[in-house]
């Protein structure tokens, strides 16, 4: 863990710690993937518009330099993610300096992690990690690329947190009884990202081929990653 973190440890029965810390396109859909989604929050979406458009009449910034950030993080991916994933699981060393310190490790190959600290979550064979924003819809936006709809949706928002294992059922992901789920919160301050297990059957494989492997939803931890048929 970075020394910024911060867990509140919250545990919700005896399923999952709650960790409170607020932000190749292998955007691939499970197929099992639930229907989370509910309606647009028009509301907030008017209130950015309005804070924009008030931010550029005061000349905190301009409408072009609006437009280059807006472009920029439309231009993320998972590739990011998948690429740091793809090196820790070939290198124990990387690994753990990237659980340790993930934006120097991220540096190391020219990835920036964006502005918030970031915390790398292991999966391990005792516990499976998930993130969710429950106040709005932080994510780790610079390595995974958008969020998607459902990830910020109240339905997943709330569920996620009570009952962790139910949801994850719905994405296809069945967690074994005895392995520990953990729900770590983003916020403005904090973005987690998950590090998946690798999956049997990958001995020998280049980089590429494990980063070709991993997925936008087993970053945030509602998938794991199969190794292909």
């Amino acid at each position: 863990m970075n020394g910024s973190g911060h867990d509140h440890g919250h545990e919700h029965g005896h399923e999952h710690g709650h960790e409170h810390g607020h932000d190749h396109d292998h955007d691939h859909q499970h197929p099992n993937q639930p229907d989370l989604e509910d309606a647009p929050l028009g509301y907030y979406a008017a209130m950015t518009e309005a804070v924009a458009e008030l931010m550029i009449e005061k000349g905190i910034f301009t409408a072009d330099a609006l437009r280059e950030t807006i472009d920029f993080m439309a231009s993320r991916s998972p590739a990011q993610g998948a690429k740091l994933v793809a090196r820790a699981w070939s290198d124990p060393a990387f690994k753990d300096r990237l659980i340790k310190d993930s934006r120097a490790a991220a540096a190391e190959l020219d990835i920036d992690t964006g502005p918030a600290p970031l915390l790398v979550m292991e999966n391990t064979p005792t516990t499976h990690n998930v993130i969710v924003c429950t106040l709005c819809s932080c994510y780790p936006v610079f390595l995974i690329g958008k969020s998607p709809d459902w990830y910020k949706s109240r339905n997943y928002r709330s569920r996620v947190v009570r009952d962790p294992r139910a949801v994850l059922a719905e994405f296809g992901t069945a967690i074994e009884a005895a392995r520990d789920v953990r729900v770590h919160d983003s916020t403005a301050d904090m973005r987690y990202m998950v590090l998946p297990l690798r999956p049997e059957g990958t001995d020998g494989w280049g980089e590429q081929a494990l980063a070709d492997i991993i997925t936008r939803d087993s970053l945030i931890g509602v998938t794991e990653v199969s190794k292909p048929a």
